[in-house]
C-alpha cells in the first residue's frame, strides 16, 4: 500500500510539472503591464479638406439636353472638412510617434493625445504608403515615457499578445489574444509579412502597438478581416520589418529599399518539375529590368531564385520583403538554378525608389482605362480613396471617373461608384471585369449583377442589362 501510494504521489508530481510547463506565460491578469504601457499609446485625430460634387439626381443628361443648364449648379465643387480617427505610440522620449500612413495621409492638422488627456499638434518626419508606416513628431519639449521594439521574430504561433488603442475613438482601450499565424498576405501591399492575431482590432486601432508579454512592440497593428468590426482576424506589420523603414524615415525622411530589377512569380509544381527542381521553391525571373542591377550581374529571365544574402527563398513572396529591407549599394550573392545547377552572381543592389521600374509601378495605379464595351472610365481603388471614403481596408475595385451618355449604366450607377464584384466575382483589375463582360455578352442573358459601392459609400446590388 505504501509503494501504491509512492507512486501515486510521484504520478501526481509529474503531472502537476506538465501542466504548469504547458501552462507557462498564461498570465492571471494583464492589468499590471496594460498600466505600465497605456502612457505610450496616443490616440490620433486628424482633419483634412475633402471636395465634393453635390448632385442629388442619380443620372447624367445627355447632351443638349434643357434640363443639363437647369440642374448645373447642383454639381458645383463644395468643400468639407473630413476628420478621421488613429492610433501611435512613442518611441522616442522626445515625442516621436509611429503610426499608419494611412491614419495621416493628406492631413491637413494632426492632433495626438498622449495619456487621455493632454493634445499636442504633430508634424509628419517621414512616411511610407508602400509600408504604411509614418512618423510624427510631437510640437512640444515635453519628455515622454517610450516604449521599444521586440523581436518579431522569436513571436511564435499561439504567443499572448495584447493591443492598446482608440477604436471608435474609445481611446485606452486594450484587448487581448494571441498570435493566430505568421508571414500573411492579404493583398494591401507588396510587402506583407503581416503578424494574424484575435485580439480585437477594430476602425481606430490603425497605427497603434501590438505587445508582448514582456510589454515590447512586436507589431503595428494596420488591417482587419471583416466589414462590421473585428471578427478575430486582426493584421500586424511585424517589428523587424517596420523599424527598418522607421529608423530611415527618422534619418532621411524617406524610405531607401534595395531593388534587383526583376519581375517575378512562383515556383508551381510543374515548373520545379520541368527544371529538374526537389520541390517547388523559390522565385521565378520572369522578366528582368533593362540595365537594372540583375542585368548588369547577368540574371536572365527563365531563373530560379533560390537564395538571396545568405537568406534561403522558400516562397516568391519573401524575395522582395527580403530585398527591400537590404542596404542599398550592398553587394550580395544572389543563388540561381540554371539549366539544372546552382550557380551564384554577385549583384550590387540599386534604389527601388529612383527606379524606373518603380515610377512605372506607381503610375500604373493611378492609370485610367476605358471598358469599352460598358462606355465608361476606370481606376484601380487605392488606399488614399479607401481611406477618405472610410471603407473596409481589405476592399478592392474599380472607381468609375466617366459613365458615357450612351452607357448601359448610365441610369443604374453613379458617378465615382466602385465596382467590387460582377456576376458574383471579385474586381481586382480592369481585367477582370473586361473578362466577365465579355462571358456575358456570349450568352442570351446578357445581364450583369454589380455589387458596388455608391458615391454615398452604401453597399448595392445593381444588376445592368448590356445592349
Amino acid at each position: 500500500m505504501i509503494k501504491l501510494k509512492s507512486y501515486l504521489i510521484s504520478i501526481l508530481i509529474f503531472l502537476s510539472i506538465s501542466v504548469s510547463s504547458y501552462s507557462k506565460g498564461v498570465p492571471e491578469s494583464f492589468a499590471d503591464l496594460a498600466e505600465k504601457l497605456m502612457p505610450s499609446v496616443v490616440n490620433i485625430s486628424t482633419t483634412q479638406t475633402v471636395v465634393t460634387n453635390s448632385n442629388p439626381f442619380p443620372f447624367q443628361f445627355p447632351p443638349g439636353s434643357p434640363f443639363g443648364d437647369m440642374f448645373k449648379e447642383f454639381g458645383t465643387p463644395q468643400e468639407r472638412k473630413s476628420s478621421a480617427l488613429g492610433s501611435g505610440f512613442i518611441i522616442d522620449e522626445k515625442g516621436i510617434v509611429v503610426t499608419n500612413n494611412h491614419v495621416i495621409q493628406d492631413a491637413e492638422d494632426i492632433i495626438v493625445k498622449v495619456n487621455g488627456d493632454k493634445e499636442y499638434k504633430a508634424t509628419v518626419v517621414g512616411s511610407d504608403p508602400l509600408s504604411d508606416i509614418a512618423v510624427l513628431q510631437l510640437d512640444t519639449k515635453e519628455k515622454f515615457i517610450p516604449v521599444k521594439f521586440g523581436d518579431s521574430d522569436e513571436a511564435r504561433i499561439g504567443d499572448w499578445v495584447i493591443a492598446i488603442g482608440n477604436p471608435f475613438g474609445l481611446g485606452g482601450t486594450v484587448t487581448s489574444g494571441i498570435i493566430s499565424a505568421r508571414n500573411r498576405s492579404i493583398g494591401l501591399s507588396r510587402y506583407e509579412d503581416y503578424i494574424q492575431t484575435d485580439a480585437s482590432i477594430n476602425s481606430g486601432n490603425s497605427g497603434g502597438p501590438l505587445f508582448d508579454m514582456r510589454g515590447d512592440v512586436i507589431g503595428i497593428n494596420t488591417a482587419i478581416l471583416g466589414r462590421s468590426g473585428s471578427i478575430g482576424i486582426g493584421f500586424s506589420i511585424p517589428s523587424n520589418s517596420a523599424k527598418i523603414v522607421i529608423d530611415q524615415l527618422i534619418e532621411f525622411g524617406e524610405t531607401k529599399r534595395g531593388w534587383l530589377g526583376v519581375r517575378i512569380q512562383d515556383v508551381t509544381k510543374e515548373i520545379a518539375d520541368i527544371e529538374n527542381l526537389d520541390e517547388p521553391r523559390g522565385a521565378l525571373v520572369a522578366s528582368v529590368a533593362e540595365n537594372s542591377p540583375s542585368d548588369k550581374a547577368g540574371v536572365k529571365a527563365g531563373d530560379i531564385i533560390l537564395e538571396f544574402n545568405g537568406e534561403k527563398i522558400n516562397q516568391m513572396k519573401e524575395l522582395p520583403i527580403i530585398v527591400a529591407r537590404t542596404e542599398v549599394g550592398k553587394k550580395v550573392d544572389v543563388k540561381i538554378w540554371r539549366n539544372k545547377k546552382e550557380i551564384i552572381k554577385k549583384i550590387t543592389l540599386g534604389r527601388l525608389e529612383t527606379s524606373e521600374d518603380f515610377k512605372v509601378s506607381e503610375k500604373s495605379q493611378t492609370d485610367e482605362n476605358r471598358i469599352d464595351k460598358l462606355k465608361i472610365t476606370v481606376r484601380k481603388l487605392n488606399n488614399e480613396d479607401i481611406r477618405q471614403r472610410n471603407l473596409p481596408n481589405q476592399t478592392r475595385g474599380l472607381v468609375i471617373t466617366n459613365i458615357e451618355n450612351d452607357s448601359p449604366l448610365l441610369n443604374s450607377i453613379e458617378l465615382n461608384s466602385i465596382i467590387i464584384e460582377a456576376q458574383k466575382k471579385k474586381i481586382n483589375s480592369d481585367k477582370d471585369l473586361i473578362e466577365i463582360v465579355d462571358d456575358v455578352l456570349k450568352t442570351n442573358q446578357k445581364t450583369i449583377l454589380f455589387v458596388i459601392f455608391n458615391s454615398q459609400n452604401q453597399r448595392r446590388y445593381i444588376g445592368v442589362k448590356l445592349k
